[in-house]
């Protein structure tokens, strides 16, 4: 291996990546600088658009258009700092034949680890193999040592020792397990999907054949729907609904500009959100919810995560039917799985019903690996 090329995929987001620019040309720059103390030359794969603010791929098309300058048997880096929509550049992985190596950023101010992890979730699915690395500052050992394995082997293999197997758990827990899997069989469950394909994650798309033969189903939504119905939810409903966090605690810091702070209104239009969601879903009996907001909806409505957070817990403010006849879905949690991953999906629903059989508490969040370090 003497030459590679190496790419930056970024988000749909133009915003998004002129914030994270700054922080990826720096990255790409020590990148460039270990490949060539090793020998390597590096070359991009394609330029920075100065009119845009920033050297990411922004679209599928713009991928498209890369990829056919790109020699698909030379060795491919793809160099990531913070959140990327795989689908910009999947259909170019896919086909490439030379070594694929993914770089992150160990960082907790940018996510381009939890953005690699999506690509290679993305790349795991569609089976194209593939390596990766991460650093902070990308001269540790590890790093050093992974990128040098990749250059001379065209591979990486991770130390997998902390992974075992898992360990059949005693009687009464296979008994349960086995009687939880045979009703979900039997009686089969639905998961509401409100747009399916969030934010490019191909990974996060179950094909329906796969998804069935668990018990689960779809009923494929829309977020045109749900912002609708937000608009139903009368101002009286979603006061009452925050004067029940008020009373119970919750601590908001509300402040006046809308574009900065946190703002009553915007959470008032949050919790009407919330019980529009409960409200479709008993419309069409759905088992657990996921909501994509991040292409659509966030250009309408204040962000969805109070929402989501409320839905996974049992202690939440009551939902009643339009008419305020019934309660739905009283004293239980509607599982939600954040920006529609229906893998979380699956997850999220067998975890409520597995904790709730056995007496805990079934409230759930499931989300991103963001970032870690050593702390005391």
């Amino acid at each position: 291996m003497k030459t590679v090329t190496y790419i930056a995929n970024g988000d749909l987001r133009q915003s998004a990546n002129q914030k994270a620019w700054p922080t990826q040309a720096v990255t790409e720059e020590q990148l460039v600088e270990r490949l060539s103390d090793a020998g390597i030359f590096a070359v991009r794969g394609h330029d920075v658009d100065e009119t845009k603010g920033h050297g990411f791929i922004d679209s599928q098309r713009r991928g498209l258009e890369v990829f056919r300058g790109i020699d698909p048997e030379t060795p491919l880096i793809v160099m990531l700092t913070t959140w990327q929509y795989s689908h910009h550049i999947l259909h170019g992985l896919i086909t490439h034949r030379a070594p694929i190596l993914t770089i992150a950023n160990w960082s907790g101010r940018y996510p381009g680890l939890v953005g690699m992890l999506n690509l290679n979730a993305s790349m795991t699915k569609a089976g194209v193999p593939y390596s990766t690395l991460w650093s902070e500052r990308f001269d540790d050992a590890f790093f050093l040592k992974g990128l040098d394995e990749w250059i001379n082997s065209e591979s990486i293999r991770h130390d997998e020792s902390h992974a075992r197997p898992l360990q059949p758990g005693g009687e009464p827990a296979a008994a349960l397990g086995a009687r939880l899997g045979r009703a979900l069989l039997s009686e089969k469950a639905i998961l509401g999907i409100f747009d399916e394909g969030c934010m490019g994650m191909y990974n996060a798309i179950v094909p329906d054949e796969l998804l069935n033969a668990t018990g689960l189903f779809k009923e494929r939504l829309s977020q045109s729907a749900l912002f609708y119905e937000t608009g139903q939810v009368d101002d009286a409903t979603a006061a009452a609904s925050l004067t029940w966090l008020l009373d119970r605690g919750v601590v908001f810091h509300f402040g006046q500009d809308d574009e900065n702070d946190l703002t009553e209104e915007q959470v008032l239009k949050q919790l009407k959100m919330y019980h529009a969601a409960v409200r479709i879903a008993d419309d069409f009996g759905c088992d657990a919810i996921g909501i994509q907001y991040q292409q659509g909806l966030k250009d309408l409505l204040p962000a969805s995560d109070l929402a989501e957070g409320l839905l996974n817990n049992v202690e939440r403010p009551p939902v009643h039917s339009r008419t305020g006849s019934r309660e739905l879905f009283a004293g239980r949690a509607v599982p939600h799985f954040n920006e529609v991953d229906e893998c979380a999906g699956i997850d999220a629903l067998v975890t409520n019903r597995i904790w709730t059989e056995m007496g805990f508490d079934p409230a759930t969040t499931l989300h991103d690996v963001r970032w870690g370090d050593h702390f005391g």
